[in-house]
């Protein structure tokens, strides 16, 4: 399986508590698509487009089962901008006859047109970042749309024919009841949404929120809350019959993210985009590379035919702790026998052995071969990761 990621990096306004690469501004845009359309493109005119060439040769020839356009926020393109991307990607790569093409929606960018014009083109899947049904919520985060928006917009893609689409969530904000929390979650469950992704509300460091909670201008997180909160969920979902197939998502049966779980479980990847990431994982050494995030370089760069971009290759060791940290994750867990084949029984050996102690613990749970996060394990699996890797 091989997949397609496409970084847009616009965003009508910075939420304080985002440290993704965008822009607010729009004056570039046009600049951008072009630049876009060159990466996608093989640039055999460049030493960057002879190399991508060979690097391809593991996955160029397979049919491409995702795409995802991610960002920033794609749902503020019109449909001739994605029309733009949609030709130089048929140009260049085969699409699977049930290929998952997602886009990523806030709820203000959601109208009956765009939906019918999304599916006109073979969008099939919307991800959309609603955060909260809360107004205080969604005014404390500084997002762009209302609670009516977060509302009526999940009432315009069932309308639209959409039966595959997730929703955002996030919880553990200083203004969040649990109540309220509940609220939430209730919401997604009546409207009965195929996929729900949640996610603790981070400080990252130099955004919005860190600095305001430096000067003390907004109330810290509460590690303590999020917990209880993460806990009430995973509950909530079980009863409502959603698997939890990975720490931060949760789909109804069959609906799982195709595009997300490839990550988890390694498979190759294009990005393109500035700010995007590719993984190649066949044909030669595992190889990660990521565009510079910087939208005035990534375009005069394209401008001169260069994908501006650095790179590494994986070593094993590498190999290995990613497949512990993404695995980990997931309600698969590791599989042990996989690690044998893969990296030998000695490293399989030493993963059980670490593993013991958090079996005994209950924060995980050993059987049939696999390593697997127990409910309470899952509020630790960060740490639990980390203590399971190998040293480099």
């Amino acid at each position: 399986m091989s997949g397609i990621y496409i970084h847009i990096p616009f965003c009508k306004q910075a939420c304080n508590y985002c440290n993704f690469h965008f822009s607010t501004s729009l004056k570039q845009k046009d600049e951008l698509l072009i630049a876009l359309v060159k990466e996608i493109k093989p640039l055999l005119s460049s030493p960057e487009g002879r190399e991508m060439e060979k690097i391809e040769v593991g996955i160029r020839n397979e049919v491409v089962n995702t795409l995802y356009f991610g960002g920033g926020t794609p749902s503020i393109l019109s449909i001739d901008d994605l029309k733009i991307i949609f030709d130089a990607l048929h140009k260049r790569f085969v699409f699977a006859a049930d290929i998952e093409i997602t886009v990523e929606a806030n709820p203000d960018d959601i109208t009956n047109l765009k939906l019918q014009e999304w599916k006109n083109i073979g969008i099939n899947r919307l991800s959309v970042g609603i955060q909260s049904f809360i107004e205080d919520e969604l005014t404390w985060m500084n997002r762009a749309h209302t609670a009516v928006e977060s509302l009526l917009c999940i009432d315009k893609i069932i309308a639209a024919g959409f039966t595959n689409f997730s929703v955002d969530l996030i919880y553990g904000s200083p203004l969040l009841s649990d109540d309220d929390w509940k609220k939430n979650v209730q919401t997604v469950i009546e409207k009965n949404i195929p996929h729900i992704s949640c996610y603790a509300l981070t400080v990252e460091p130099k955004t919005a929120l860190d600095k305001m909670i430096v000067l003390k201008k907004k109330a810290p997180v509460d590690a303590e809350k999020q917990a209880r909160q993460f806990l009430l969920l995973m509950d909530w979902m079980s009863e409502a019959g959603y698997e939890h197939y990975e720490i931060s998502n949760f789909a109804k049966p069959g609906l799982r993210s195709k595009h997300n779980s490839s990550y988890w479980s390694g498979a190759s990847y294009y990005g393109f985009g500035p700010s995007a990431h590719s993984y190649f994982s066949q044909g030669y050494s595992p190889k990660r590379r990521w565009n510079i995030a910087n939208n005035a370089l990534y375009i005069q760069s394209l401008q001169k035919n260069i994908i501006p971009f650095e790179e590494e290759i994986l070593t094993e060791t590498q190999q290995l702790n990613e497949y512990i940290m993404t695995a980990l994750r997931t309600m698969e867990g590791i599989n042990t026998k996989y690690v044998s084949t893969k990296f030998g029984e000695v490293a399989s050996s030493k993963i059980k052995a670490s593993s013991s102690k958090y079996e005994a613990t209950g924060k995980l749970k050993i059987e049939n071969g696999k390593i697997i996060l127990t409910r309470e394990g899952k509020l630790f699996a960060d740490g639990i990761a980390a203590d399971l890797f190998f040293t480099l």
